[in-house]
């Protein structure tokens, strides 16, 4: 079985990079200015040149957006992952712990937000109401699911 890509050139130009992580080139240029992904070297011309490293740094960070990492949590992520001390483990299970309660938290408002819909689509089909089920519960005062996420804290 053939390897995704070629193997890894000394040097890679930006479309090469951007090709191989599938960062659009734009995308690899704000990491630059933002200060996520080092600011290459450059040719005497002035060309972008990339290696290895930006390109680990770069598939990196877009796995952990892929994953809902906030820009912060991955600078944080970025920065013990080149630590290698003996709490780096322990510091990226608790930023991951705190990012999956987050996620879970969202998993609950989509879960409540379904269920809103769910219901007011059953109401439409079954035609029980004059009007629409739908534009009536969008135009009442009181949030949709506002009991579930103030159970949970969200509110």
């Amino acid at each position: 079985m053939r390897p995704a890509h070629p193997p890894l050139p000394a040097t890679l130009s930006i479309g090469e990079l951007s090709r191989r992580t599938g960062a659009n080139i734009e995308t690899i240029r704000y990491y630059e200015r933002i200060g996520m992904l080092p600011a290459p070297p450059r040719t005497a011309s002035g060309r972008r040149i990339y290696g290895l490293v930006e390109t680990r740094t770069l598939t990196f960070i877009r796995r952990s957006r892929e994953l809902g990492f906030t820009l912060d949590e991955i600078r944080a992520l970025l920065a013990l992952a080149t630590d290698n001390g003996a709490n780096t483990c322990s510091q990226v299970r608790e930023l991951a712990a705190r990012h999956l309660a987050h996620v879970d938290a969202k998993i609950a408002d989509l879960r409540a937000i379904a269920s809103v819909l769910s219901d007011a689509v059953r109401r439409c089909d079954a035609g029980e109401l004059p009007g629409c089920p739908l534009i009536d519960a969008l135009s009442a005062q009181a949030p949709l699911y506002a009991e579930d996420r103030r159970r949970r804290g969200n509110i």
